[in-house]
């Protein structure tokens, strides 16, 4: 067979205390495939699924016994290289599988059609065009956020993006006042993230109180699966509202009606939970048509992960910053060319990829 198949684990440890409103986590796992010529043996495609416990529905377990499915015999009437689409993979051989596998398939396939070099599309990112990027600011007590804010405007961030819903309000409230009182509204936007955590009787009430900062937008402020009480915040608001979780598992083929009727001011896009590359293409294309603003965030992966995701939103013309500051989280990162600087993610070919991602063996089934 012209392709060999391998899938690897791989743990990835935080490099400070995260927490965010589900609870600390402190390492972050992930299945990846790779797909390798016989007859190039350097020429290799790799692609990270690294679902999210607690929000994607699938595990890891479930995300390895998928991707170890896909055997050189499939793979033998599908060749990656010309044709990258992994769609006609999975519809040939009837493969079910989880948005994070998807994901995995897709890159895979994507990096293997440039060359197995990490280069997935052929954007002015690859040359050293700078995405912009939000400065991700994690829970913690008031004075340790402060801080993390500090750092990210004296590292050119001028967009933060701020978790509440976990900690007690009006303690949230004031590191908002803080941050308004030292900082000018034009030096940094607030971007606020509830993760679901408002409860529905007093959601509308916190959405007007935090509106006195001048609020760029708060993603998913209540749990999903209340269309009728989203979609009358999305009409109350005084702050624009983003839908993230709301989003996983839907089909955005089948989404539009169900969108228009929402009328949200933004979709979060995540290709890990959102079923994958194309499928988030398919959700730009729903939002663009309906009027509804988006941006892309990475879900936690490493680097590999992270720089699939952003080529891919290289490829269009972003003006706002994305949710894509997350390749530095780790201690053991796949040493890779992503930089962050000012407040933007690029690529520096002066730092390589590493040259050996996992050793010889392959993690044991």
């Amino acid at each position: 067979m012209p392709w060999q198949t391998s899938c690897y684990r791989k743990t990835f440890h935080f490099n400070f205390d995260a927490r965010t409103s589900r609870g600390p986590i402190r390492q972050k796992d992930s299945v990846f495939l790779k797909l390798q010529s016989t007859s190039d043996p350097g020429l290799m495609g790799l692609g990270e699924a690294g679902p999210l416990a607690g929000l994607s529905p699938e595990s890891l377990d479930q995300v390895w016994a998928e991707l170890s499915a896909i055997t050189p015999a499939m793979l033998g009437h599908w060749n990656p290289k010309d044709d990258p689409d992994a769609a006609r993979l999975r519809s040939t051989w009837g493969l079910q599988l989880s948005s994070s596998s998807v994901f995995a398939l897709e890159t895979a396939a994507l990096d293997v059609s440039g060359g197995g070099r990490r280069q997935l599309y052929q954007t002015p990112f690859l040359t050293g065009a700078p995405v912009p990027i939000n400065g991700l600011i994690w829970m913690g007590g008031m004075d340790y956020m402060l801080q993390q804010v500090a750092i990210k405007f004296e590292q050119g961030f001028r967009c933060i993006k701020m978790k509440v819903g976990g900690m007690d309000f009006e303690k949230e409230c004031d590191i908002l006042q803080y941050i308004r009182r030292k900082y000018y509204r034009d030096d940094i936007t607030i971007r606020l993230d509830a993760n679901g955590g408002f409860k529905p009787d007093d959601a509308l009430h916190k959405l007007q109180t935090l509106a006195r900062w001048n609020i760029h937008s708060i993603e998913q402020p209540i749990a999903a699966g209340q269309p009728a009480l989203l979609k009358e915040l999305c009409e109350k608001s005084p702050i624009p509202i983003a839908l993230d979780e709301e989003l996983i598992g839907k089909d955005p083929a089948g989404a539009g009606e169900w969108l228009a009727d929402i009328r949200p001011q933004y979709l979060i896009l995540k290709p890990t939970l959102h079923g994958g590359l194309e499928a988030s293409r398919r959700w730009i294309a729903l939002a663009d048509r309906l009027g509804i603003g988006w941006w892309i965030t990475s879900a936690l992966e490493s680097n590999v992960g992270l720089n699939a995701i952003a080529q891919f939103v290289s490829q269009y013309d972003v003006k706002m910053p994305q949710g894509l500051g997350t390749g530095t989280l780790y201690d053991d990162n796949f040493e890779s060319p992503l930089v962050v600087e000012k407040g933007q993610l690029r690529l520096d070919h002066r730092q390589p990829w590493t040259d050996d991602f996992f050793g010889e063996r392959p993690a044991e089934d």
